[in-house]
């Protein structure tokens, strides 16, 4: 069954397309600079919100970069169709809230998962160090330690998505988990217990 989109999606998957004509038929690679934001309004014939969002959602993929006080450059392009998702995405904005968190969960479960493979005693020491920082707050906590997986992890396109989600979630809702979860996974890496890692997302509390 067809889904139609509504005017603003359309605009806005308009100026998505666009974007990427111009990338392919200017030959752009990753390190080349896009137009600045006013300009692609005035070329595309598009309303500066629109080319904003079109540019937040191939940034929350890491396709491009802005670089303050440069401009915007092109990272890895990558299929558009996965652009192009994602900015359908962003626009049902009565889901996002849910969405979005459901997703970070999903990548931080994946990572935990991948990291369990190169986590090593300093490591450990280096998570626990994190959970027991006073001078952290929750959501500081988290993402110190979720960062520190990321870079065990070793890959970097996954910590970049993570780490867009992570900073673009922040408009809507900021999350921890409860701390008790933290403890609880270093303590399945000391004990080399891989199969509870999965258990152990699936009945996590979130403090919002």
């Amino acid at each position: 069954m067809a889904v139609s989109m509504s005017p603003k999606q359309k605009v806005y998957q308009d100026v998505l397309q666009e974007i990427r004509k111009y990338i392919d038929s200017n030959d752009l690679e990753p390190g080349d600079k896009l137009p600045s934001e006013r300009e692609l309004a005035d070329n595309l014939q598009a309303g500066r919100s629109s080319v904003r969002e079109a540019l937040r959602a191939m940034e929350l993929l890491g396709l491009i970069e802005t670089r303050r006080g440069e401009g915007t450059y092109l990272s890895t392009y990558r299929p558009y169709q996965t652009v192009e998702l994602l900015s359908s995405f962003i626009l049902q904005e009565n889901n996002t809230k849910k969405d979005l968190l459901i997703t970070k969960k999903v990548m931080e479960k994946e990572v935990a998962k991948i990291a369990y493979l190169s986590i090593n005693d300093s490591d450990i020491n280096q998570l626990q160090s994190i959970t027991h920082n006073s001078e952290l707050d929750p959501i500081e906590k988290h993402v110190a330690f979720f960062n520190h997986l990321f870079t065990k992890a070793d890959n970097l396109l996954l910590a970049k998505v993570w780490q867009l989600m992570d900073e673009f979630s922040y408009t809507i809702t900021k999350l921890s988990y409860d701390k008790a979860f933290y403890k609880e996974l270093i303590q399945l890496y000391k004990t080399k217990n891989y199969e509870m890692i999965e258990e152990l997302f699936d009945k996590l509390a979130i403090r919002k």
